[in-house]
């Protein structure tokens, strides 16, 4: 199915000093410029990496042309890829050495990794290991190669067939993937490795992982340093999956009665959730300081021996407080915790030295423990009537995650919330449609004065006019005050125009025409017909498409190693569609498509949902088709010409512009209006210059 041989450098060292992410963008930019030219030389390479993001804002043109003078006395002198690489590294040196430090910073949910150090902790690497013999010690087809000894490599060795990934994601957020899909022989080939990595990233996409410069073919290869930060992620939406009013309405103790504070609470992310419930109760126990982060704030271990006493006063020991030494106090602490019941996943080094990871995830024990919240049924009853319908949060849920799936700078946490000041919706726009936006006149949060708030939301109207949305009654103002269903349109429309735009880039096979509805129907219907089945669709509300029938005739056509029909069922009675739409779902992953629907939205026959599916089917066939035949396409995000590969991971680009990896990924996660769904839209020629990024 999916491409297994990603770039390959002849030069192994070199090759280690990239992911393939990182590899794929930096080929594509190097053959646009050869393609171009005929060949690339020294004199091509300033105009060329002064528009890559590592280092558009470090360098001009020029001090990058008098660089590379240093090493090259002549600049006709043409170079290959292998020798673009090593200029690359050398200027990343350089510019890491003008910043006075190493590019070596991470964050537990976004994590940037550099390719000039690749460090690891031990210690999260000993925790994970932990997490992992704990919860899939039972699995029955892990079983036998479990429990991992930290000491040693047993786990990015494990983790190279792509099962245990797989796995863990459904402990993190049960019935993610359908374990039917996940290849699980003893021994699997090339192929069938590549295949679960493909799965592993896509769904780890659909739970909200942000997957940031990693690829199918790093996770074959056993990179470390990118296996631990997509196993912290997985481990992490796990841990905080209960820090919400949904799933703990009893979290409303921690505001005042009304509709703002609760709406407030409903917006924080969930590690500020943890934060404001651990500060809540150092209060209640006596604590004067107020705890803003999970590794300073935490490192004297006093912070803890405070929440535990206050939490299971049963359990204290009175030394805790007593001992003068953190060392001392943590391993306490540690001992306390013990007692209450949660499993012991780091040390107390760990919290001395303030690993906000390891620290951030024995909190979140603790609370899952005994979160000491009381079960008051009139403030749960008016918890329970803030939270939004199931409607509304699967459309939440759907925005958040095709908005975190773009690689823009923010990280969506509650879209109704987040984009209210603008400035999301300031960065989307400029990705979907770069130039729209002029930064000049955008304010970056935090924003201190509202109308600055609502001169980004009217800049975010005015572009949706230019681009020709249907923007009646829609103002700046009914963005700021977080008007839930203008906002909804909105979007469904911005996803709209992103669509098209993919699919129109599609020359081949569009000639150039617009895409509309019946034709993705049409497609879909031709390609199944061509197999000699004789399933057909009229429309997306086609209620036969409740069995999931359709769908999987159509992934068996592009693909026909893709499904095992001997998994699928008639899908008369609701289990039998529940598990085809669970299925079908895992398979279209699996094949490399990056979609966002549940089963029940095949199950309902959700319009909208249903159509994105289709889409995405119909635009990896095609990628799938111009990689097969050495074509090239044409993203619509930068107007670039880049080779497709087929296991491309829709991670972000190390450059300013998108890449034709993200594609994928971004043409199966819309929606689209009934209303609008008869709409053409054509590439937008912006109306007015000071609109435009010089």
């Amino acid at each position: 199915m999916s491409n297994f041989v990603g770039v390959i450098v002849s030069d192994q060292w070199l090759q280690s000093q990239f992911t393939q992410v990182e590899l794929r963008s930096l080929k594509s930019k190097f053959v646009s410029v050869k393609n171009q030219n005929g060949k690339v030389t020294v004199g091509d390479l300033p105009h060329l990496m002064v528009k890559l993001k590592a280092f558009s804002t470090m360098f001009t043109e020029d001090e990058i042309k008098q660089k590379l003078g240093e090493s090259y006395s002549d600049v006709s002198n043409e170079i290959d890829f292998e020798t673009f690489l090593r200029v690359y590294l050398n200027m990343q040196g350089q510019a890491a050495g003008k910043l006075g430090s190493p590019k070596n910073s991470s964050s537990f949910l976004k994590a940037s990794t550099t390719t000039l150090l690749h460090t690891i902790s031990e210690s999260e690497k000993t925790s994970y290991v932990t997490h992992i013999n704990i919860y899939l010690g039972d699995d029955p087809f892990l079983k036998r190669f479990l429990p991992l000894d930290p000491a040693t490599n047993d786990l990015f060795n494990l983790a190279k067939d792509g099962v245990l990934l797989c796995k863990l994601i459904n402990v993190a957020v049960p019935g993610t993937i359908d374990e039917r899909a996940i290849n699980t022989k003893r021994v699997l080939n090339p192929w069938e490795r590549n295949e679960n990595h493909t799965l592993c990233l896509n769904s780890a996409k659909a739970i909200g992982c942000t997957v940031v410069n990693i690829g199918t073919q790093d996770l074959v290869e056993g990179r470390p340093h990118l296996l631990l930060g997509l196993i912290s992620q997985i481990i992490k939406i796990q841990l905080l999956a209960d820090l919400n009013l949904k799933k703990t309405p009893q979290l409303v103790e921690l505001v005042e009665d009304s509709n703002a504070d609760v709406e407030e609470l409903m917006g924080l992310a969930p590690e500020k959730v943890l934060l404001k419930w651990m500060n809540f109760h150092l209060n209640k126990a006596g604590y004067e300081k107020t705890v803003s982060n999970f590794s300073s704030d935490v490192k004297d271990a006093k912070a803890y021996a405070y929440l535990l006493n206050v939490l299971a006063p049963e359990h204290c020991n009175p030394l805790t407080l007593d001992t003068k030494d953190a060392a001392e106090r943590a391993k306490l602490v540690l001992d306390h915790a013990e007692r209450m019941g949660c499993k012991r996943y780091l040390s107390p080094k760990d919290i001395v030295e303030g690993s906000t990871n390891l620290n951030l995830a024995f909190v979140a024990q603790i609370f899952h423990q005994r979160n000491g919240l009381s079960i008051d049924s009139k403030k749960i009853s008016f918890a329970e009537r803030m939270t939004d319908d199931v409607q509304i949060s699967r459309e939440e849920r759907c925005f958040r995650l095709w908005i975190n799936s773009l690689g823009i700078e923010s990280y969506v946490n509650n879209v109704f919330e987040d984009v209210r000041t603008g400035w999301i919706l300031l960065e989307v726009l400029d990705k979907v449609a770069p130039g729209s936006v002029n930064w000049k006149h955008a304010s970056k949060p935090p924003i201190k004065f509202p109308f600055r708030k609502v001169e980004n939301c009217n800049q975010v109207v005015k572009i949706g006019k230019q681009l020709k949305f249907s923007v009646v009654n829609l103002g700046g103002n009914d963005i700021v005050q977080g008007n839930k269903k203008l906002i909804v349109a909105f979007l469904w429309q911005l996803m709209r125009f992103n669509m098209l735009q993919l699919l129109k880039s599609l020359r081949s096979h569009s000639r150039g025409k617009e895409i509309t509805d019946a034709d993705i129907i049409n497609w879909a219907n031709r390609k199944v017909k061509s197999t000699g089945r004789t399933t057909q669709i009229e429309s997306f509300k086609d209620k036969s498409l409740s069995t999931g029938l359709f769908f999987l005739e159509l992934l068996s056509a592009v693909e026909p190693r893709a499904v095992n029909w001997n998994l699928v069922t008639k899908g008369e009675s609701d289990e039998e569609k529940r598990l085809n739409a669970t299925y079908i779902i895992s398979v279209a992953r699996k094949l490399g498509c990056s979609i966002f629907l549940l089963p029940e939205d095949i199950m309902e026959v959700n319009q909208k949902m249903i159509l994105t599916l289709t889409a995405s089917i119909m635009y990896w066939c095609f990628q799938h088709a111009a990689a097969e035949k050495g074509e090239t396409t044409l993203s619509p995000a930068n107007g670039n010409g880049s080779t497709y590969t087929s296991d491309a991971s829709p991670a972000p680009s190390i450059s300013g512009e998108d890449d034709t990896s993200s594609l994928c990924g971004e043409v199966s996660n819309l929606i689209i209006d009934e209303a609008d769904s008869d709409i053409t839209v054509s590439s937008s020629q912006f109306e007015n210059e000071d609109t435009i990024v010089e």
